[in-house]
């Protein structure tokens, strides 16, 4: 990488490759989840993700890029934490384990998407940057969710002391 813009397309690769894996890892998160909000969380993610990669072909269309994903080592590892944890966790620990991993995708994405909107409109890819915007949007609205998941009741003190 030479340019800012092929610093873009790069991480533009990288972020399509980790929403493709988590469209795959998501449905096993969610069958494994006990709680049904966190359930539903995750399979309303899932449908929210599939959009999002819609956006990324659009983004990459508005570019000039061919679609492609790179392997995206950050997400690989949480993928595979996540294989730790639907092996090892059971009960409360399971369903905090899962929302604290989807909470940390979350936030790789809203850093990595934050990055990609503020590179597009230093390259004057308006329309791309106003596309990343809502995607960018959407994962901090996911966080969000997960958050009141957490505090209303994943992490009840109360709960946490039964189990």
């Amino acid at each position: 990488m030479k340019t800012l813009k092929d610093a873009f397309e790069h991480l533009l690769n990288d972020v399509y490759y980790a929403e493709n894996a988590l469209v795959k890892a998501l449905p096993e998160m969610a069958e494994a989840a006990g709680s049904a909000a966190l359930k539903s969380a995750f399979r309303d993610h899932l449908a929210e993700t599939k959009k999002q990669i819609k956006i990324l072909k659009d983004v990459f269309a508005a570019c000039g890029f061919e679609v492609k994903g790179e392997k995206c080592d950050a997400i690989e590892g949480l993928i595979k934490e996540g294989g730790t944890i639907l092996a090892e966790g059971s009960g409360i620990a399971l369903d905090a384990s899962l929302l604290a991993l989807a909470q940390a995708v979350e936030h790789y994405e809203i850093a990595r998407y934050g990055t990609l909107r503020e590179w597009a409109k230093a390259l004057d890819l308006n329309e791309p940057a106003a596309m990343i915007s809502e995607i960018l949007d959407m994962e901090k609205a996911c966080n969000s969710k997960l958050t009141g998941i957490a505090v209303a009741e994943i992490n009840k003190p109360s709960r946490a002391k039964a189990a």
